[in-house]
């Protein structure tokens, strides 16, 4: 059968048709594929008007792109999450704004003091009384384990309903006992979760501690050490530790850099082998995060089987995102390449990296003369004069010393045995005045701190260079427009749209590139 886009007209038709196009963006009524009189193929909406119906596609909705049981479980009804993002820039503003518009965000904790994340807990579970639709993050915290049990302790005292654990590279008693509390059985028997757990993973060998059920001998660790309780340990060998996998390919801020398309089908393969070993019964999705700016991205994580998407870098140049205006300009100039790998400050010991925006800023060849500085020298005073003099100028802006002392009364008032630790290691000494570069430059980006813009470190993938080409010349174009919810909404809608016209070409339909193409706008 010939394929053709077209028909001829006839008494039985009208002698225009509508475009391809139009009729792939209308999305949310029934598509007929229909025999042309050219013996061809075509696709209509409406009254086929004695035309041969060769199919028909039923609506499709936005909604209905992931696993169903995501919007089940978590209350929301879009499969969509705005990613965490440290140091408070996915405020408690843009958790909000995502749980109001039946999405689910999570508030960014890495890097705040605890109380201060209790009275955004306090504040979140206020202005969302009997939601289930939001959540925190909890980061792995290997430089500061108290930290990280003390943010464990308020998220289960303060109930909060879902957290996102992230960059762990193994099971922590903490993340443990977040998973295990709380968890019991109802009528029917099954096992009901406390805390919904978040995963967020990008390599197999982590996935697979999530997925599978706690250790024994952490769940006997934490009964020891009166954590959890002895039944809670024995639901715990029942579960996974997780049943929200988040696959991060390559993302801003803590990244692998391993490609979505690759890495999304072997953590769905790992998570089949485990459910089938284990036998626990339990739905545990995988969804997909990293790389995912246009909508095309999203419908090509969605059409592989992730159960939702999670968007990060995107949602830094949104209104309700907590970074300074400049900072916002700076990202929204970005494109796809303008991006490099820069050390951590929370475990730049440990070599790990950030993806941070490159055009515009400094802070990544500055950031990693620091570490290629910290990998040569046992300590400052190894330096030659000259070598620690242009450091202070070029990079620290402020003498090695007068830096130490700003980071000795930090480390006097948060951890004293980091300071003790600092002042008898002076190879420690030399680390923790680097992080204080690192953590300087993202709070100079937050605030605004223009004499420092050279410095700003902006966690940054190739998804904000892709949406601001994909926004260009729209409404979004403008950060002033950019609301974490609109940005979202188009990046489902244009996804539906995507998905669409994938579906009239694998009937035979002709597509034309035109009909792929989703131009954001003003959705409510």
């Amino acid at each position: 059968m010939k394929m053709s886009s077209t028909t001829a007209p006839s008494a039985m038709q009208p002698a225009a048709q509508e475009p391809l196009a139009d009729v792939v963006a209308r999305i949310r009524e029934e598509v007929r594929i229909v025999a042309t009189p050219d013996n061809g193929i075509g696709a209509i909406v409406g009254d086929p008007r004695g035309r041969r119906v060769l199919a028909t596609l039923p609506p499709l909705y936005p909604e209905w792109l992931g696993d169903r049981s995501f919007n089940e479980v978590h209350g929301t009804r879009f499969p969509y999450v705005a990613g965490e993002m440290a140091n408070g820039i996915a405020t408690a503003e843009l958790v909000i704004a995502m749980a109001r518009a039946d999405m689910l965000g999570f508030f960014g904790a890495a890097g705040i003091p605890v109380p201060k994340v209790t009275a955004t807990v306090q504040n979140l579970r206020k202005a969302l009384p009997g939601r289930l639709n939001w959540g925190v993050n909890l980061i792995h915290a290997p430089q500061n384990p108290a930290w990280e049990r003390h943010l464990v302790d308020m998220l289960l005292r303060e109930q909060v309903p879902a957290v996102s654990a992230s960059a762990f590279m193994d099971l922590t008693p903490t993340v443990v006992q977040l998973a295990a509390s709380g968890l019991r059985t109802d009528r029917s028997g099954r096992i009901v979760r406390g805390t919904r757990l978040f995963a967020k993973i990008s390599r197999p060998e982590v996935a697979e501690k999530f997925i599978a059920p706690a250790p024994q001998r952490l769940l006997d660790e934490l009964v020891v050490n009166g954590r959890i309780t002895a039944d809670e340990a024995e639901l715990a060998k029942r579960v996974p530790v997780a049943e929200d996998i988040t696959v991060e390919a390559d993302s801003g801020g803590h990244t692998d850099n391993r490609p979505l398309a690759s890495l999304l089908p072997r953590i769905m393969e790992l998570r089949d082998a485990l459910s089938t070993r284990f036998r626990h019964g339990r739905n545990v999705r995988i969804g997909a995060a990293g790389g995912l700016g246009t909508p095309h991205g999203v419908a090509s994580a969605l059409a592989a089987g992730a159960a939702y998407v999670l968007t990060g870098s995107v949602n830094q140049t949104c209104l309700e995102a907590g970074i300074s205006g400049e900072a916002k300009e700076m990202l929204a100039a970005a494109d796809i390449a303008d991006v490099m790998m820069a050390p951590a400050s929370d475990m730049f010991e440990l070599g790990a990296k950030v993806q941070v925006l490159r055009k515009g800023t400094m802070f990544g060849p500055r950031a990693n003369q620091l570490y290629q500085i910290y990998r040569q020298y046992r300590s400052f005073d190894e330096m030659p004069a000259r070598e620690a003099e242009k450091l202070e100028r070029s990079v620290l802006g402020a003498t090695i010393a007068d830096i130490w002392a700003e980071t000795r009364r930090y480390w006097l008032e948060r951890d004293p045995d980091e300071l003790s630790r600092a002042e008898a290691d002076p190879k420690h000494r030399m680390a923790l005045v680097c992080r204080w570069y690192l953590g300087r430059s993202s709070w100079w980006a937050i605030h605004g701190e223009t004499t420092r813009r050279a410095d700003y470190q902006l966690w940054c993938g190739p998804a904000t260079g892709a949406f601001n080409r994909w926004a260009a010349g729209s409404f979004l174009a403008d950060p002033a427009n950019r609301s974490v919810v609109q940005v979202a909404r188009n990046l489902l809608e244009g996804a539906a749209v995507v998905t669409r016209a994938h579906q009239l070409r694998t009937y035979g339909v002709p597509v034309p590139a035109t009909a792929f193409r989703f131009t954001p706008r003003r959705l409510t």
